[in-house]
């Protein structure tokens, strides 16, 4: 009964294992189900939620374009004019139109820049870097090559530079000058007419003015007491009380001084009698011997020179007591350092003489008549100028036309020919000397001292005013003159080359190393001239620097060497640039 139990119940327990087994399968695909639809549950929330972020993300944007669509619409209102409730002619209709025109005035355009890009800023390497990078061979390799072409650069240039000095060529040495050599010397051989004041306080009055006309030197004098061929009244250390005193000499010396001009005094001794300026020859060797104190006297008083007339009489007469003379006054002293002048007057007028007294005489300058003036004969005044050019150094030379004894240029040499005799004493080689007023073409009338004309403020009649014109050009162009012979090198010192000379005209070149070269062209005649210079030195075209008839030949104009036409009394300085 037992055995037959135990096989039913052993036969009914895999009917319930495979029940089991069955019930759990559904049991796990419903739990499946389950979770699947719990998952789909969670994507539905989720998809929710991320609907109703978006939908709030769309509200706050709508509400924000309301917002400016509004501002938009009161800004746009306010621009509108009062129209007092009446739609204006061109608003939008009704209806549909309306409606459009309204969406269109409600949006708005907003331009959002575009985010640039950051710049990217090179700091460079670091210091650990760099020590790491130094000792690499390839950088080792690198600073030797870049040494090295350095050093092949710099000696390239020092041999370039050595090769262009050495090929270039060679400037001439600058000659040895003094500043009597410089410009122009003027003469005042009369206080008296020179000036308003008739004495030495109105000649300082006036060194503004002759610091206008760009000369070196004025010559005063005489002023010393010296009665007229009374050789026992004569006092060289005594101011002629009629001119002033020495106080007020002094007053214009410092006054010459501080414009950059140089005062020589004229101490020739008998100056105002009719025996000499040495008086009788008995009289030269005790005259002689007084001047050497009363050299020494002025210069001590600051004067730059002395210029005495006759020097071939008392060089010759006493020639120890010259040589005494000279050594007072061109030796310098610890006192004295800087170079004074002596100047000499001869009336010899032949080359042999003049040159003949420049070398026994020993003076630094000496003024002769070899220009005479009113010669007919051109071809022998250029013939001199050149003799004495070939036999002393321009620095001795002297050029000058009138003086004390002779009168002035204007009524020398014609008042149409002033300006062509300024010309030409102002380009030959040496130092020209004028008489006081020549710069305006001053006449003499009844005396060989007329009064000095200055220029005013007056009212003038017709004839008086172009007279002043008239001076004021001469004034002005030899001013020009004078201003250019102080800075040009070929003017100051330069060569002189004679390229034309005739009976009525005349053409020289003056010329220095590689300065601009100047040429000056004088036609004396009464009719127009034509020059044909022709030289290897010489271009085809030159540049009008100046001219008697600015007219005819304007300043900076250009003019055919080949072919040069001067007119009646003409004269022209031409200028052209050194070629190589």
């Amino acid at each position: 009964m037992d055995a037959e139990l135990k096989a039913v119940e052993l036969q009914e327990v895999p009917e319930l294992k495979m029940e089991d087994e069955e019930e759990l399968k559904m049991e796990d695909e419903e739990e499946l189900k389950m979770k699947v639809k719990d998952d789909a549950l969670k994507d539905e929330d989720a998809l929710k939620v991320k609907d109703a972020a978006l939908k709030d993300e769309d509200d706050e944007a709508e509400l924000k374009d309301a917002d400016v669509t509004e501002d938009l619409d009161q800004e746009q209102q306010e621009k509108e004019p009062m129209t007092g409730g009446q739609r204006p002619s061109d608003a939008p209709p009704a209806g549909g139109d309306a409606a459009a025109a309204a969406e269109k005035n409600g949006s708005v355009k907003l331009k959002i820049p575009e985010e640039t890009p950051e710049e990217v800023k090179f700091t460079g390497l670091s210091k650990e870097e760099l020590l790491r990078v130094a000792g690499t061979p390839g950088w080792v390799r690198t600073r030797w090559t870049l040494l090295l072409l350095f050093w092949l650069g710099w000696l390239g240039m020092l041999l370039g530079a050595v090769l262009i000095i050495l090929q270039a060529p060679r400037c001439r040495d600058l000659p040895v000058t003094s500043w009597w050599n410089h410009g122009p010397l003027y003469q005042i051989g009369n206080v008296q007419a020179f000036t308003d004041g008739r004495d030495l306080k109105g000649l300082e009055q006036k060194v503004g003015a002759l610091s206008q006309l760009k000369v070196k030197g004025v010559v005063v004098g005489p002023l010393h007491v010296a009665p007229p061929d009374e050789a026992v009244s004569l006092r060289f250390e005594e101011i002629s009380p009629e001119v002033g005193n020495l106080e007020q000499f002094k007053g214009f010396v410092q006054a010459a001084h501080k414009k950059g001009i140089s005062v020589v005094l004229d101490l020739t001794p008998n100056y105002q009698g009719t025996s000499g300026p040495w008086f009788s020859n008995v009289s030269v060797t005790n005259v002689a011997e007084r001047l050497k104190s009363a050299l020494v006297f002025w210069l001590d008083e600051g004067v730059d020179g002395v210029q005495l007339s006759g020097v071939e009489r008392v060089s010759t007469i006493v020639p120890s007591l010259w040589a005494d003379i000279r050594a007072i006054v061109q030796n310098g002293t610890e006192q004295r350092p800087d170079k004074r002048v002596l100047i000499g007057i001869t009336d010899r007028s032949s080359v042999e003489d003049v040159s003949s007294l420049l070398s026994s005489t020993g003076v630094d300058l000496l003024i002769s008549r070899v220009l005479r003036p009113g010669d007919p004969d051109a071809t022998e005044r250029a013939q001199s100028v050149q003799r004495l050019y070939s036999s002393h150094s321009q620095t001795q030379l002297a050029w000058s036309l009138g003086g004390r004894t002779e009168g002035h240029l204007a009524s020398l040499v014609g008042p149409a020919l002033v300006k062509l005799h300024q010309l030409l004493l102002l380009t030959l080689p040496g130092t020209p000397v004028f008489n006081y007023g020549d710069e305006i073409g001053l006449m003499d009338e009844d005396t060989k001292f007329p009064k000095m004309l200055w220029d005013s403020d007056d009212a003038l009649n017709e004839t008086r005013q172009e007279e002043r014109a008239e001076r004021l050009s001469c004034r002005s162009f030899f001013r020009s003159l004078s201003e250019l012979r102080g800075k040009e090198r070929s003017l100051l010192f330069g060569d002189f080359v004679l390229l034309s000379n005739s009976s009525s005209s005349l053409a020289y070149l003056r010329v220095w190393d590689q300065s601009a070269r100047y040429l000056a062209a004088f036609n004396w005649a009464e009719e127009a001239t034509l020059l044909q210079l022709s030289d290897a030195t010489l271009p085809q075209q030159a540049a009008v620097v100046l001219s008697t008839n600015s007219s005819v030949l304007p300043a900076e104009g250009s003019v055919d060497l080949t072919n040069l036409r001067l007119g009646p009394g003409q004269a022209a300085l031409l200028r052209f640039p050194y070629a190589g």
